[in-house]
C-alpha cells in the first residue's frame, strides 16, 4: 500500500465528522475579523488531533512536527461574506452581523470558506492519524479576512514567519462551481492582481437651474468613467489582459441640486505587473486631466484598498502536485483550472517565506445541480464528492513532499 493509500484509508472516519462541520460552519459565518466562533472550533479540533498551536494575526496555525523531511504549508481561509443566502438549504445561514459602516447585514459562506476550513481540519486527522507514512512538517494555517485581503498581512505583521517552521511549499485551494469531485492545477499566474480604488472629484455646488454658476461633479463623473475605458480598448497591448470596472458612481441626493463632488469605486485585475501599474497610472492620469478640463477647483484624490497580490504558480511545484492527483484522481478528473480573474491574498504567505507555491480549485458542483459562481446568494457546493475530493487533494499534494511514493 503506497503512503496515500495508507493515509486516504481513513477518509471514511473523518467523513462522519466532516459532514456536519461543514454544515455547522456554514450555518454559522463570520465576517472578516470577527471568525472568533470558527478560530476556536478550528482550534479545539487542533488540539484533539495533537497539533502545537500558533495564534497569528487574528487566525490559527497547527504545526505537526513527524521526524525529518521537508516542511509543507497548506492554508484555509476562514471568513464569510456580507451576502444573505438565498439557496434554501436546510443548513443555510440566517445570521446577520453589523458590518463596519454600523449597518445590518446577511452573512453567508457564499465564497466556499467552510469549505475550505473543514477540507484542510479533515486532512490534518488524517496526517496526524498516519504518521507512520510520511515523514517532515505539516502546517496547517487557518487565515482569517481574506475577503478584504487583511488577512495575510495581518498574520505576516504579527509575525509569522518567524514563530512557525520555515516551509518548503506552500499549498491552497479555492473550491468552484466546476464539476463536483474535479481539481484543476495551472502552471504560472492562475489568480489575478486585484485593486480597489476610491476617487473623489470635486465639483462646485448649485441649483440645478444655475449650472452655470457650477462645476458639475455628475458630468465630470460621466466623462471619467466613459474614458476610462479607453485604458484596456486603447492602452493595453493586444493579448495582454487587463479589466477595468466602475462598480460605483455616486454624487448628490436631489434632482435639483447639482452636487461639489463625486466618488466612484474602481476596480482593477490584471496578470503583469507592468500592466498592472500602467493602468493604475492611467486612471490617475484620466481622472486629473478630466478634471482639469471641467475647471474642477480641488485636485481629486485616490484612496487605495482591498488590495491583491498575483497568484502565481510555480512551475514545478505545480507539475510535481498535477502529477500525483492524476495518479490518485485518474486523468478524467484533473483538469486545466487556466488563470481565473478573481483574487486571492494567500500568495503574500509563500512570498514572505521566499518559497515556491501552487494554489488550485476543487469543483464543487454536481450533476444537474445549477451552477452559480462564487459570491452569489445561491453558491453552495454539494457537500459530496466535494469535501473528500477537497480533502484528499491536500493530502495528496502534502505526501507528493513528504511521503515515500512521490511522483
Amino acid at each position: 500500500m503506497s503512503a496515500t493509500e495508507n493515509v486516504l484509508a481513513g477518509i471514511a472516519r473523518t467523513r462522519a465528522w466532516q459532514e456536519p462541520l461543514y454544515q455547522q460552519f456554514h450555518a454559522h459565518p463570520e465576517l472578516s475579523g470577527q471568525e472568533g466562533q470558527t478560530v476556536a472550533e478550528i482550534t479545539r479540533r487542533l488540539t484533539d488531533f495533537g497539533y502545537a498551536l500558533q495564534s497569528v494575526g487574528g487566525g490559527v496555525v497547527g504545526v505537526l512536527a513527524n521526524g525529518p523531511g521537508p516542511t509543507v504549508l497548506t492554508r484555509a481561509d476562514i471568513d464569510a461574506l456580507p451576502v444573505t443566502e438565498l439557496t434554501g438549504l436546510p443548513y443555510a445561514s440566517t445570521v446577520t452581523a453589523t458590518d463596519e459602516s454600523g449597518g445590518t447585514v446577511g452573512i453567508s459562506h457564499a465564497c466556499g470558506h467552510d469549505v475550505h476550513i473543514t477540507c484542510l481540519l479533515g486532512a490534518a486527522q488524517l496526517l496526524a492519524d498516519h504518521r507512520d507514512a510520511w515523514s517532515g512538517t505539516f502546517v496547517a494555517l487557518f487565515q482569517p479576512a481574506e475577503e478584504t485581503a487583511a488577512g495575510s498581512r495581518a498574520m505576516l505583521d504579527d509575525g509569522l514567519t518567524e514563530r512557525v517552521p520555515r516551509p518548503d511549499v506552500a499549498f491552497a485551494q479555492h473550491v468552484l462551481s466546476h464539476a463536483a469531485g474535479s481539481v484543476g492545477t495551472h502552471p504560472g499566474p492562475v489568480l489575478s492582481a486585484g485593486d480597489s480604488v476610491r476617487v473623489t472629484v470635486f465639483g462646485k455646488g448649485s441649483h440645478g437651474s444655475m449650472p452655470h454658476l457650477s462645476v458639475d461633479p455628475v458630468v465630470l463623473a460621466a466623462s471619467i468613467v466613459l474614458r476610462l475605458q479607453t485604458i484596456v480598448a486603447r492602452e493595453t497591448q493586444p493579448g495582454e489582459f487587463a479589466v477595468v470596472t466602475v462598480g460605483s458612481s455616486v454624487a448628490g441626493t436631489k434632482s435639483n441640486i447639482i452636487p461639489d463632488r463625486a466618488v466612484l469605486l474602481v476596480n482593477v485585475r490584471t496578470y503583469d505587473e507592468q500592466v498592472r501599474k500602467h493602468v493604475l497610472a492611467g486612471i490617475e492620469r484620466i481622472v486629473r486631466a478630466e478634471c482639469e478640463a471641467s475647471g474642477s477647483p480641488q485636485e481629486p484624490t485616490f484612496e487605495y484598498y482591498d488590495q491583491y497580490p498575483l497568484t502565481d504558480n510555480d512551475p514545478t511545484v505545480t507539475d510535481r502536485v498535477t502529477r500525483a492527483f492524476r495518479a490518485h484522481f485518474g486523468d478524467e478528473r484533473v483538469v486545466d483550472l487556466g488563470r481565473v480573474t478573481a483574487s486571492e491574498d494567500f500568495s503574500r504567505i509563500p512570498d514572505a517565506f521566499g518559497i515556491p507555491y501552487s494554489y488550485w480549485g476543487v469543483g464543487g458542483t454536481a450533476p444537474g445541480q445549477p451552477s452559480y459562481p462564487n459570491h452569489s446568494p445561491y453558491f453552495a457546493p454539494a457537500i459530496q464528492p466535494t469535501l473528500d475530493a477537497g480533502t484528499e487533494a491536500i493530502v495528496v499534494a502534502t505526501l507528493a513532499y513528504l511521503g515515500g511514493d512521490q511522483p
